[in-house]
């Protein structure tokens, strides 16, 4: 079986956007040479605003198509988990088969190549993996130029890659943080890049009920769960068995998306073609 063509968010024309910033910028020279600086300055900062501001809006679909939620009417959620893998994830593994739940581990390369034990772990009880940057550079992800984009997202896939035997399918930008160079490396490694819909604000200190009251308020048919786990305030297990709990209570399945199946997969640098499933054939 293939992926619904729904769920499609490989980007097709990474640099669409280059052309705009090149005809905004000559508006704002023609405007200042016509007008002068009062209305040109204004021009120019709003013609930048309108370049910066979808960097920080993690479900803007301005410099790469993102999937923010399942498009099917299913009674089904997507949980994914960010951020391992991490001493937590064998207890985040028990929780999941405790309430018959699947999940996509976002995870971070170089933390994979620490302990790829804990990845196929992962694999080995029926959970997906993807992207999530090499190092995690939290604070300065989003303003990283073409070729650091290139090599976070390069190094995580082929680190994954070579514990997991197949490449991930799935990207998740650093805080959601999406820049105008990760959209031609999602092209180069036949990426979907994945936001979310229901998200608790759990990766940093927090109080558990109010993470797990926010996720419930968005918690319905085709949500995307953002979770994560190892953070160093220690609550990450309960606000995940909190969500389990309610997933059941409402009568709603935590299962995978149908994984793309049709293509050609890039061959992982340094060697030969991965043995991995094929990369989807973008429409």
């Amino acid at each position: 079986m293939t992926v619904p063509e729904t769920l499609h968010r490989i980007p097709r024309r990474p640099w669409r956007w280059l052309p705009w910033l090149l005809l905004s910028q000559l508006a704002v020279v023609l405007a200042w040479w016509a007008w002068g600086w009062a209305i040109g300055l204004p021009l120019m900062v709003a013609s930048h605003a309108l370049f910066l501001v979808p960097v920080f809006l993690p479900n803007s679909r301005f410099y790469a198509p993102v999937l923010s939620h399942l498009p099917a009417p299913a009674e089904q959620v997507w949980l994914t988990i960010d951020d391992g893998p991490s001493e937590e994830t064998p207890a985040v593994l028990d929780l999941l088969d405790r309430y018959q739940a699947k999940a996509t581990f976002f995870m971070v390369g170089e933390r994979a190549a620490a302990r790829p034990e804990r990845v196929r772990q992962v694999l080995a009880r029926g959970h997906d993996l993807g992207n999530h940057s090499h190092r995690h550079p939290q604070t300065r992800f989003w303003r990283l130029g073409p070729a650091a984009m290139a090599d976070e997202i390069a190094q995580c896939q082929q680190t994954l890659t070579g514990i997991a035997g197949t490449p991930p399918r799935w990207y998740r930008s650093v805080v959601g943080m999406t820049n105008p160079f990760v959209a031609p490396a999602l092209k180069r490694w036949g990426l979907t890049r994945v936001g979310w819909s229901a998200r608790g604000f759990d990766g940093v200190d927090c109080q558990p009920q109010a993470v797990v009251d926010r996720i419930l308020a968005q918690l319905r048919p085709g949500a995307i769960v953002l979770l994560h786990e190892g953070a160093a305030h220690g609550h990450n297990l309960a606000i995940i068995e909190a969500v389990l709990q309610a997933i059941q209570a409402r009568g709603l399945s935590a299962a995978l998306p149908l994984r793309p199946l049709s293509g050609a997969h890039p061959p992982i640098a340094g060697g030969s073609s991965s043995p991995a499933t094929p990369a989807p054939t973008t429409r």
